[in-house]
């Protein structure tokens, strides 16, 4: 058990890591990522894509047809197992599973959370005032699953691709007991295979 926290600590620190370096208005469309960590029966996932992927747009939505789109796209991110489906024969089910929407701005305000631990800017008027400044925004996703039969995890069929016609790749890093790799998984071949 020790070793799976270990693990899943891992995969929640490679992307906090690349956060001090990343900013949203790098991101590229058409491109997410998935941070995976596999370690006995625990699969924890962290998964990142531009807005204009999931909804087809980054401006600030203000329309009610715009704020549905996001709450539909949010719901959507919310069921891992539908995104990134894994063999039957693993038995894998959801433990955890939150989706959100973050804009430039919300990034920028995150790094001042850190840096101040007193930091109340985060009203919503305040957040809809940023909003309409926000030039990028981006979806993120974490999920943590409970695989029964892990040694059956042998692939992953994406089929987030089917969901968002504007998704072309995902950038997969892949922690296991065994080390970290990194795939690419496309829309022409949306499986990722696991090995054994």
């Amino acid at each position: 058990m020790k070793q799976s926290l270990s693990l899943i600590a891992l995969v929640a620190a490679v992307p906090a890591l690349a956060e001090d370096s990343r900013q949203l208005d790098a991101h590229e469309h058409g491109v997410g990522e998935l941070n995976i960590a596999i370690d006995g029966t625990t699969v924890a996932m962290e998964f990142h894509a531009p807005g204009a992927d999931i909804v087809g747009f980054e401006y600030a939505a203000e329309s009610d047809a715009d704020l549905a789109t996001i709450d539909a796209a949010i719901a959507t991110l919310g069921a891992p197992l539908d995104l990134f489906e894994m063999p039957d024969a693993a038995s894998c089910s959801v433990t955890e599973a939150q989706a959100k929407l973050e804009s430039e701005e919300d990034h920028d305000k995150h790094g001042e959370e850190h840096a101040e631990d007193e930091h109340d800017d985060h009203g919503e008027e305040n957040h809809a005032e940023h909003d309409d400044e926000a030039g990028h925004t981006e979806f993120h996703a974490e999920y943590m699953l409970t695989c029964d039969n892990p040694d059956a995890l042998t692939e992953v069929t994406f089929a987030y691709f089917s969901l968002f016609p504007n998704a072309k790749e995902v950038e997969v890093q892949l922690i296991t007991e065994s080390g970290a790799q990194v795939f690419e998984v496309e829309r022409d071949t949306p499986i990722l295979e696991l090995g054994s």
